[in-house]
């Protein structure tokens, strides 16, 4: 008589393989991480009027203060994107209104061969890219922002619209010397000026309701004092890609930082990195050079 086996059921499959482990996101930067707690203030004035406060012992006394300011929205960049991340923002003061995602700023920039990885070492170029995404006209100073040409922007500022200035940022992110290793952009919204006591009319300010020493510029085509005897002091209200605060600054100290960007920093030129440098390098196509954005006259085709 035969005898049957047991039977004996097969193993069980084999698990499936674990997935692969998902791709680390790169490091962000400190300034990044700073700004996904934070949130922008909005409004002309509010935050302007904030950091005035904070630093009113600084201003002189014996001057009539004047403040003129546009708001512009803050976008923390994402890379080298400085440039695009500044004209981005100021697109936003265009009249009539016009709405440019940053892709699109960034798109441009690439196609045209402007940039490589969100870089603009010209200001030539930048103001070639402003009037293609903004359609209106873009301005190029050369020469520094001295004399005629920081009347120009004073004025350009006092009517309410942008200025893109490239200089040297600190790790404050307020202008230094380098010698343009650390070569970045901000948009000039807004000006602060000191000037002597009753040289502009009162007519032509409003008294701010809780600074009683400050003046606001009233929107009624008031002349702009850029170039009289009775300025004395200039600050300048900025933005940057790397923090969603407004910055306040000397025109000075701007001027300063812009008119000395001469080469990149070496260790970015020998990191192995395709960048867009002008023909003349980084003094050639930044140094003494801002752009005006003339955001209520288009350009002309």
């Amino acid at each position: 008589m035969s005898v049957e086996c047991p039977y004996t059921p097969p193993p069980p499959p084999l698990p499936p393989p674990a997935p692969p482990a998902p791709a680390s996101s790169p490091k962000k930067k400190l300034y990044q991480t700073i700004a996904i707690s934070r949130s922008a203030v909005e409004g002309n004035l509010t935050e302007a009027c904030v950091l005035l406060a904070q630093r009113e012992s600084s201003f002189r006394k014996d001057l009539q203060w004047i403040l003129v300011n546009t708001y512009v929205p803050s976008l923390i960049q994402d890379g080298p994107q400085c440039g695009l991340v500044a004209l981005w923002m100021s697109t936003h003061l265009r009249k009539p209104q016009l709405y440019v995602d940053m892709e699109t700023v960034v798109q441009t920039a690439l196609s045209r061969g402007y940039t490589a990885q969100g870089e603009m070492f010209s200001a030539d170029n930048m103001a070639l890219l402003a009037e293609e995404v903004c359609g209106c006209k873009a301005q190029l100073l050369s020469g520094g922002i001295r004399g005629d040409n920081a009347a120009a922007v004073i004025t350009h500022l006092w009517g309410r619209q942008p200025v893109l200035i490239p200089y040297d940022e600190d790790y404050n992110h307020e202008p230094c010397q380098r010698s343009g290793h650390r070569a970045h952009w901000a948009v000039a919204s807004g000006v602060l000026l000191g000037v002597d006591q009753g040289s502009v009319s009162e007519e032509h300010t409003r008294p701010h309701p809780t600074l009683p020493w400050l003046s606001v510029a009233a929107d009624n085509g008031a002349p702009c004092p850029a170039g009289d005897t009775a300025l004395k002091e200039v600050y300048v209200l900025a933005k940057q890609g790397k923090s969603l605060r407004y910055q306040l600054w000397s025109l000075d100290s701007i001027a300063q930082s812009n008119e000395q960007l001469r080469t990149m920093d070496p260790k970015r030129a020998n990191d192995g990195t395709q960048y867009v440098v002008p023909q003349g390098g980084v003094e050639a196509g930044l140094a003494g050079r801002v752009v005006m954005l003339h955001t209520r006259t288009e350009k002309q085709q």
